[in-house]
């Protein structure tokens, strides 16, 4: 298995949706698994490190802005640890008031680690679709 991709409809401004999305101190609101993020900025090479509860542990990870394009594409690369998160955001406006929000979500293991990211890929592509029906739920909801 590869890099997960899941997208959804959001009943919102592609705008609206887009810069609510790509902040990390928003990642806590609708991310399930995330306890806490500390973020250094939000520009192309900024960081931000995020706590997520993985398997039942508390696990640290920094990930690297490396594309920012409002408001039609973000990503971010994971910069330490053994096993690092790739992310994408592509959003597409569907008309007036409305978007679809396409994730795309890998993992590069470093070490022994690499033997890990086949599961760590299917634990996330599980995960994912509840954390993005969340999303939708708090951005329509406050439409």
């Amino acid at each position: 298995m590869g890099a997960f991709v899941n997208s959804i409809e959001i009943n919102r401004a592609a705008d609206e949706v887009f810069a609510y999305v790509v902040d990390p101190t928003k990642f806590p609101e609708w991310q399930l698994d995330v306890m806490d993020v500390s973020v250094e900025g939000n520009r192309v090479g900024s960081r931000f490190t995020t706590v997520r509860k993985v398997g039942g542990a508390e696990r640290s990870m920094t990930q690297e802005i490396t594309e920012n394009v409002p408001p039609r594409s973000w990503a971010a690369q994971g910069v330490d640890g053994p096993v690092r998160p790739n992310a994408t955001v592509g959003v597409e406006s569907l008309g007036v008031g409305r978007c679809r929000v396409t994730f795309g979500l890998d993992f590069d293991g470093r070490g022994m680690a690499a033997a890990l990211v086949p599961m760590v890929r299917r634990m996330a592509a599980k995960a994912a679709p509840a954390s993005h029906q969340r999303l939708k739920e708090l951005l329509e909801g406050a439409a």
